[in-house]
């Protein structure tokens, strides 16, 4: 299938020319499809698996569910592709079956047993409910339903129990919440930590790349890197500012606390997810220009003594993880190396010198966004729907 087809920036298939992406040896890599190759062609659907619909299919996350559920090969009856009304109609090419865009409407959603959506908060806020009350499962991936205390707010390797009681089949509808790309991969690394040695104190600075802003941020970076290598005034129709060989604090609303909302997404998500109100989070959210994978630098205090090499041992053991920690080579994570991989890969573990004993660590963290911080985690827990 021809990338453009699904109206995405190629650099979504691949890292645009002025970026080299290479993989190190120990990194375990996931399938990652070519720029010019094609969705693997299913033999035939399952009459007995769910039918799933996928609202905001156009976006930059949308069609990154495509690429997971084919990636995985999630099985499924019928898929029903839904957007807004401006891309209803559009032509869509998915594991050899073609697919007309649907407008989303409240009709949309009978006789669908799962729901991805992706189509912002105040989408999800008016039909996520509707999916609902026609019986489908929704794994939400906006912050409309997050802090609800009656849905369940799941990294699937973190917190599965917190979406047990939710079954397919029952003819009840019900909605699960990502959590946010930074809260998700920042606790794929810190949980396996705070399982042995509570955290009581975590400091969190993040690097977050374009792809958090979607994909005409995406574009506009991309915009912007050549016009300031031409010496043209950047393009700046997304941020208010050059993007471009720049950074600044992340463009979320600031609240009255002086915290952005990204940094309190932090904050709040992780004591849920944890169910632990006591654990002491602040964070600082950094926009850099990096393409599609985020970066975080996280200080944990523990309850409990915890040194660096036994820490380095959980974390190779983790789901999900992957520990790239070459001191002699200077190697640590990048966001190129985890472009498009499913694993978040943490480095840079080490004691932190300004507490006594073993009760503080620093790590280095970086997940793809698009992918386990947001599309791969709600595939995973509609994965755990078919249990």
């Amino acid at each position: 299938m021809n990338p453009s087809s699904l109206s995405l920036p190629h650099h979504h298939y691949y890292q645009t020319s002025f970026l080299h992406n290479t993989t190190p040896l120990s990194i375990k890599t996931p399938t990652v499809r070519a720029p010019t190759s094609v969705f693997p062609i299913r033999m035939s659907l399952n009459e007995n698996a769910p039918s799933v619909a996928i609202v905001g299919v156009t976006g930059a996350v949308g069609q990154e569910f495509l690429s997971v559920l084919s990636d995985r090969n999630f099985p499924y009856r019928s898929l029903k592709l839904l957007a807004s009304k401006r891309s209803a109609g559009k032509q869509m090419t998915f594991e050899d079956n073609t697919y007309t865009v649907e407008e989303l409407t409240e009709n949309s959603f009978k006789d669908v047993d799962i729901a991805l959506f992706s189509a912002g908060g105040s989408i999800s806020k008016k039909f996520g409910p509707l999916a609902a009350e026609n019986g489908a499962v929704v794994v939400d991936n906006s912050s409309a339903f997050r802090m609800d205390e009656g849905v369940p707010l799941v990294i699937p390797e973190v917190n599965p129990e917190a979406m047990s009681h939710i079954k397919l089949g029952t003819g009840k509808g019900a909605l699960i919440a990502n959590p946010n790309c930074s809260t998700i991969i920042c606790l794929m690394a810190a949980t396996p930590l705070h399982r042995r040695a509570k955290v009581k104190r975590m400091v969190i600075s993040t690097y977050q790349a374009a792809s958090g802003a979607g994909a005409a941020a995406m574009e506009e970076l991309e915009l912007q890197t050549r016009e300031v290598l031409e010496g043209k005034e950047p393009t700046c129709n997304i941020f208010k500012q050059q993007y471009a060989f720049n950074l600044f604090s992340h463009n979320a609303p600031i609240l009255s606390n002086g915290y952005n909302e990204e940094e309190m997404k932090l904050v709040k998500e992780t004591r849920k997810i944890w169910n632990d109100m006591d654990v002491k989070v602040t964070a600082t959210c950094i926009r850099v220009p990096v393409m599609r994978a985020h970066a975080e630098c996280v200080n944990l205090q523990f309850e409990n003594p915890l040194d660096e090499e036994t820490a380095k041992d959980i974390l190779k053991n983790a789901p999900g993880v992957v520990v790239i920690d070459d001191r002699a080579a200077n190697h640590f994570p990048t966001p190129l190396e985890v472009s498009n991989k499913d694993d978040v890969a943490v480095g840079r573990i080490r004691q932190d010198v300004s507490q006594d004993g073993n009760y503080g660590l620093d790590i280095f963290i970086c997940g793809d966004q698009i992918r386990k911080g947001a599309a791969l985690n709600a595939v995973q827990i509609a994965e755990m729907l078919l249990k």
